[in-house]
């Protein structure tokens, strides 16, 4: 039972999710929160995780920590996506077991399912059919996570809980434009392009001082040819693929709000019904928990949408030679709801706040 008192120790808690649920949780009134930067515990040396909680006996876990891209990062970091996930999982769920640890709350991703997964995709079409090539590492390692919990819970008891969101956005978003995900590289993107539009030259330039290129950006020119390169002119902002693969989008605060509501209010024997099978044995599979909204927008409309919200007057291209990923991904969250938790924020709603975030971070 997780009470006020109650030490929990955060992973990754300067991220989009972890910071979230952080603030949730103090929020709450729970206040014995612990975290810790990269810089001061590396989740991939075993050795300091084993060392950390020695020091710190949290009495709770949440893994929100992982090593996290959108699709040009996934096609050219396979090897990086699926061993340092692996390695993190490994290290803070084996020492959480090792240490007692009565909770915790791993948090996934629902590009475990299948490419082909019916939709909306329900939780037991995992592992049904193959993955979606351009994340397949990063699904396996995600994957391996969410059976590691389980398997810990069936063999000695443990009370450790999945949970599997759907594409996450809001404050404290990555917006770099070579690894972030579409929408906050979206907003970037289109923002960008306005102020060239409207030759507002100091808010470019603060942007990228803000949020430095990988390019050099020492003079005007330098900026304008390393800006067409992620497809950012005057005129027009050229996004990747056809804009017809459909999405569903979560605001991360809810995400954490769902994410807290499963670790203070659900237990491992909620997730599951009974499943015997020909020799009698109850096979229980399955027991994370999609978290989404249920509701899905296409990339081209989610684009017209940020354009309006943006109020640049130029035009959004698509490159069709370029992947458009898995043409749908909508959760089943009737699960969750069951478990009593429903969305609040919609799309439009949520684009508003994140470029008024973005704008003013």
């Amino acid at each position: 039972m997780i009470n006020k008192s109650s030490k929990i120790y955060v992973a990754g808690h300067r991220g989009l999710v972890g910071s979230a649920i952080w603030n949730n949780l103090m929020q709450r009134g729970y206040t014995n929160l612990v975290g810790r930067t990269h810089e001061e515990l590396d989740l991939l040396d075993g050795a300091a995780v084993r060392a950390f909680f020695d020091e710190e006996k949290p009495d709770a876990v949440v893994l929100a920590a992982a090593h996290v891209g959108g699709i040009m990062a996934n096609l050219q970091y396979r090897a990086d996506f699926i061993w340092q996930n692996l390695q993190i999982q490994q290290n803070v769920i084996g020492e959480s077991w090792r240490h007692g640890v009565k909770k915790l709350l791993f948090l996934g991703s629902t590009c475990i399912y299948p490419r082909e997964a019916p939709q909306p995709m329900p939780e037991d079409s995992l592992l049904t059919s193959p993955l979606e090539y351009t994340n397949e590492p990063y699904a396996i390692a995600k994957i391996a996570g969410l059976k590691l919990c389980e398997s810990f819970n069936l063999q000695y008891g443990t009370n450790y809980i999945a949970v599997m969101p759907t594409n996450l956005y809001g404050p404290n978003d990555n917006f770099h434009l070579e690894n972030s995900h579409v929408l906050p590289a979206m907003i970037r993107k289109i923002h960008l392009a306005k102020c060239l539009n409207e030759g507002d030259w100091e808010a470019v330039c603060r942007d990228l001082e803000r949020r430095p290129l990988t390019q050099k950006t020492d003079s005007k020119d330098e900026i304008l040819a390393a800006l067409a390169h992620y497809g950012i002119t005057p005129d027009a902002v050229t996004l990747w693929g056809t804009g017809t693969p459909l999405r569903e989008f979560l605001w991360s605060e809810e995400m954490a709000d769902a994410s807290v509501h499963v670790l203070l209010n659900v237990d491992f024997s909620d997730t599951y019904g009974e499943n015997l099978n020909a020799d009698g044995i109850n096979e229980v599979r399955n027991c994370h928990i999609n978290v989404g909204t249920g509701k899905e927008i296409s990339i081209r409309d989610l684009a017209q949408l940020i354009q309006k919200e943006v109020g640049f007057r130029g035009e959004i291209r698509w490159d069709s030679s370029k992947p458009d990923g898995t043409l749908r991904k909508l959760t089943d969250v009737s699960k969750l709801h069951r478990l009593g938790w429903h969305h609040k924020i919609e799309i439009d709603e949520g684009v508003h706040r994140l470029y008024q975030w973005y704008l003013n971070a």
